[in-house]
């Protein structure tokens, strides 16, 4: 799950940037992870992520309550009734809890295509589900609650307060914009601390896939704090795009939309070797053995022999997953160290070959021009939206033009908004990445039965939601669901079938 407060500082900055933020303790790049809401691999996703502030009426949590229990009761009642239907077919055993699943699929033989869909199914316990239907509400709900956040600084007159607090300061722009900055992130911190205290701790903790206690995870929240504020304002980026704003009225989003391509290349180069080390230990791959069986894969694939390393993931989350981040020099590929621990070598060696899928597709380099080009669209509609808010509500606000500090709301509020009606689209686009990165790895490895117990782990242990509704996927799936990877891993076989390779072709 991202971090929070590094989820607030890009989406506050999306202004300049339309990206998603760094990570702790979650890939930031490319993930193989299946099925559970995330963000875009091998790119920088837009922030179109939960963002939360503003507080909910008192008939609004009632009639949330309400919904989420008529939920759960039909949702236990459907799963009981269908993993009793598959014990009684003799079709796979029941999991009834998160152990369960690791040993059922540990201890699984190679199976037919039908008994791995029906372990998937029945790994979906009603305590699965349950974590799955509050995280897609709160997916839902988080926006929301970003807008209101927004909308409550705007029409209380704490944003002019703030830039009031900001001028007296200092009389240099720099300063003032450094000033605003942290208020803002202090302010947002606090009054979304409920909602980021129960989706990223207390929901995470009830379900066993949190290890932190809330010393360690509060001291990482900070951090995340502290690294947006020395990355946004120390390092004047929003600085930087308050300057176009205020040159060039009518026309500022060309120049914040070109300004994003240089700032996503120099985040994703440098967010390997500067911001994820604050929160993890990065060591290489302690298994020599299989780091020689990845070695010889990716050699197989044409990807120069560069960083391989393993991470101290368990620290904070019982998860399991893998990414490849950066470029050049720091360019890597992550493995958990829960993944380490919890799959076999072959299956740790394709979820590798999906990784190394990304580096050979280019899925970086087409991601960063698919969000430029997005950033030029979003930042467009934003600057129609913002005129037409200022001329109707700016008295009320205390501020009549985009470039004045206060502002900063109303742009998080307007880009909130229109990146979560993007999202269908960028989850469409990463979702063709994740597909062509699990057939580049299934060509690569032929190993279509380890990519299968591969999925199978993974989207067991992380609880992901193997089959959601079309509404779920189209915006809150980044990765195809579970389901479908499995089938797929199951049926696709060109090589047996003498039809050549879709994606994966050998360097001589």
């Amino acid at each position: 799950m991202p971090r929070s407060a590094l989820l607030l500082a890009t989406l506050l900055l999306s202004l300049l940037l339309g990206t998603g933020p760094a990570r702790p303790a979650t890939p930031s790049d490319s993930t193989i992870a299946p099925g559970a809401p995330g963000r875009s691999a091998a790119v920088l996703a837009p922030a179109v992520a939960r963002h939360p502030g503003g507080a909910a009426t008192d008939s609004a949590r009632r009639a949330y309550r309400a919904w989420i229990a008529r939920v759960r009761a039909r949702a236990l009642a459907d799963s009981a009734a269908h993993a009793d239907s598959l014990a009684a077919a003799g079709r796979a055993p029941r999991a009834d809890s998160l152990a369960d699943v690791d040993s059922l699929a540990a201890a699984a033989p190679s199976s037919p295509h039908d008994d791995y869909v029906a372990r998937v199914r029945a790994n979906f316990t009603p305590q699965n589900r349950d974590y799955a239907t509050a995280q897609t509400a709160l997916g839902f709900l988080g926006p929301l609650y970003g807008i209101l956040l927004g909308l409550f600084v705007l029409f209380s007159g704490l944003a002019a307060w703030m830039r009031d607090i900001a001028r007296n300061l200092s009389r240099r722009s720099y300063v003032q914009t450094l000033v605003y900055l942290a208020l803002y992130l202090a302010l947002a911190f606090v009054l979304e601390f409920p909602l980021v205290f129960f989706q990223d701790f207390a929901l995470e903790r009830q379900y066993g896939l949190m290890n932190q206690a809330f010393g360690p995870w509060l001291v990482d929240q900070l951090k995340a704090l502290l690294v947006a504020l020395v990355g946004f304002g120390v390092v004047p980026l929003l600085w930087l795009a308050y300057r176009p704003i205020r040159r060039f009225p009518r026309h500022w989003w060309l120049a914040l939309g070109l300004g994003t391509l240089p700032v996503i290349l120099a985040m994703a180069f440098l967010q390997p070797l500067v911001v994820d080390p604050l929160f993890n230990h990065f060591t290489p791959l302690a298994d020599k053995r299989l780091e020689a069986r990845i070695l010889e894969t990716t050699a197989r694939a044409g990807i120069p022999a560069r960083h391989v390393f393993q991470m101290d993931a368990s620290r904070q989350s019982n998860r399991y997953n893998a990414y490849v981040s950066g470029f050049g020099v720091s360019q890597r590929v992550v493995l958990w160290d829960t993944t380490l621990k919890g799959m076999t070598p072959d299956e740790i060696v394709f979820v590798v070959s999906h990784e190394a899928a990304h580096y050979r597709l280019h899925h970086m380099w087409w991601g960063i021009l698919f969000y430029t080009g997005l950033s030029f669209v979003l930042f467009g509609l934003a600057s129609v939206l913002v005129r037409g808010a200022i001329a109707r509500w700016g008295d009320r606000w205390g501020f009549g033009e985009p470039h004045d500090l206060a502002s900063l709301p109303l742009f998080i509020v307007t880009l909130t908004l229109l990146g979560f009606l993007a999202q269908p689209g960028v989850n469409a686009f990463s979702r063709r990445i994740e597909h062509d990165a699990d057939t580049y790895g299934l060509e690569l490895t032929h190993a279509n039965d380890a990519a299968a117990r591969a999925f199978i782990k993974l989207g067991a242990q992380n609880r992901s939601d193997p089959e959601p509704t079309p509404v779920v996927e189209l915006f809150q799936y980044s990765h195809p669901p579970l389901i479908e990877r499995v089938r797929f891993a199951e049926s696709y076989r060109p090589w047996q079938e003498g039809r050549p390779d879709r994606l994966f072709h050998p360097r001589r």
